[in-house]
């Protein structure tokens, strides 16, 4: 039998994250799993080549991870309070590069995350938060 023992729930924090909440503890809780939430600041360098100071840009990204942060501490005792192992990583990066690189480095043996934003042939191809409602993998 395949074991999760270690679950990486990357979050972006809207209101399609608490919408999943209940897949990652169910698994978690099936497998005795320590539970990994994961928010990426998406990078901003892009604005450099519209004449943005460097120094400005970086600073924005580290208040955005300050704030992430908060926001990720915040949801962590909202919906995972009673779990006790639970680690909270905000990295700033391409989000799909980051994390695919945090579930190499950390070891991670099941990803869970939702989409948000997505409309007609995208929303019916790829899902939504709100369609995992529906569906029952564990």
């Amino acid at each position: 039998m395949v074991e999760f023992k270690k679950i990486l729930f990357a979050v972006d924090l809207s209101e399609a994250s608490p919408k999943l909440v209940p897949y990652v503890t169910t698994a978690a809780e099936k497998f005795d799993s320590e539970i990994h939430l994961l928010f990426v600041v998406r990078v901003l360098q892009h604005f450099a080549s519209i004449y943005v100071p460097h120094a400005t840009i970086s600073n924005f990204e580290r208040e955005i991870a300050e704030g992430a942060e908060k926001k990720l501490h915040e949801f962590k005792e909202a919906y995972f309070g009673s779990f006790p192992n639970v680690i909270t990583t905000v990295l700033i990066g391409s989000v799909g590069e980051e994390i695919l690189n945090y579930i190499q480095s950390a070891g991670i043996d099941l990803l869970i995350m939702g989409t948000h934003g997505r409309q007609g042939l995208d929303k019916i191809i790829f899902g939504s938060a709100d369609s995992c409602q529906h569906r029952s993998g564990i």
